[in-house]
């Protein structure tokens, strides 16, 4: 009987092992732990952040940060492989799949905004937009005011047409608004002169131009009708302990001068499958925010004096 509490004590000695630090994990990282795998949600045609190439394989500017994601909590957790399974999202499906449980990342265009932070979390921006006009260079259209008394043409459902008639109304400049089913119809409009320009976001509008037969030929305006807002990689809300890992890993790559590498690498040089070349440098706000990560929501937080 007298080594029975010499016993317990080595019994709970041995319990207090690696078992017991697994416990400790929580949330995202345990589950990763326990079934050895990540799960990774892609954009099927979000060029360049998120899209198929030739051979169906998930790749674009949000994947290679992803993997890099994938590569931090593999170090965190000290595995020796880290299986990453790869989950097609689309604008409907991201958040409810990332709600779930089926998606532990999402790697694509999404924005970072205060309403959507009350379903998910994000972590440090990777791109900045805001909504654009593309015009023909013969046009000489830059400023918002220049397309006064002009048809001006938008996708219709989008907030880039509700922000295309506010201005219109606001500034009293009476502009035809022309709204087109898809993005494709709203280009070939300006393609075709139907409409001296085309309002959408305009990292999408480089895309329309880089695609197009005569991409020289036409300009995207420097005048916004928003503000800059900011992309971030999305995640689970309230897992605190994921989050602090993907930040880290976000803001070491960025930090380190290893984003604006990648940024080049997708923004400024040839990209698959068709070899297009988004000629898109980058700005001072995003420079700005890979030298200072941040996943704030508010684009003001953005501005650079």
């Amino acid at each position: 009987m007298k080594h029975l509490p010499i016993i317990g004590l080595a019994l709970a000695a041995a319990l207090s092992g690696s078992p017991a630090n697994a416990e400790e994990l929580t949330g995202t990282l345990k589950n990763i732990r326990e079934t050895g795998a990540i799960t990774l949600g892609f954009r099927d045609s979000s060029i360049p952040f998120s899209y198929l190439d030739d051979n169906q394989k998930p790749v674009g500017f949000a994947m290679d940060i992803c993997y890099r994601i994938v590569d931090a909590v593999k170090k965190e957790l000290k595995l020796d492989k880290l299986e990453v399974k790869l989950n097609p999202v689309t604008s409907a499906t991201r958040i409810p799949l990332m709600a779930n449980g089926t998606i532990d990342l999402e790697c694509g265009s999404t924005t970072n905004n205060a309403e959507r932070q009350k379903q998910v979390w994000f972590t440090n921006t990777h791109f900045l937009t805001a909504s654009r006009f593309v015009s023909k260079k013969s046009s000489k259209l830059d400023k918002i005011d220049d397309l006064k008394g002009r048809s001006v043409v938008s996708t219709s459902g989008t907030t880039n047409i509700k922000q295309l008639t506010e201005a219109n109304a606001a500034r009293n400049l009476g502009i035809n608004i022309i709204p087109a089913k898809d993005h494709a119809e709203a280009f070939l409009m300006v393609e075709t002169d139907r409409a001296v320009a085309f309002v959408m976001d305009d990292i999408l509008l480089a895309s329309l131009v880089a695609g197009s037969k005569e991409p020289a030929a036409f300009a995207i305006s420097s005048d916004a009708f928003s503000k800059a807002e900011p992309y971030g990689i999305m995640l689970r809300k309230d897992d605190v302990a994921f989050k602090k890992v993907v930040d880290a890993a976000t803001a070491a790559l960025y930090t380190s001068g290893e984003g604006s590498k990648l940024y080049e690498k997708w923004f400024m040089q040839k990209i698959p499958p068709k070899g297009l070349n988004l000629n898109t440098p980058i700005g001072p706000e995003l420079k700005h925010e890979f030298a200072n990560p941040s996943d704030s929501p508010d684009p003001d937080s953005y501005k650079t004096m």
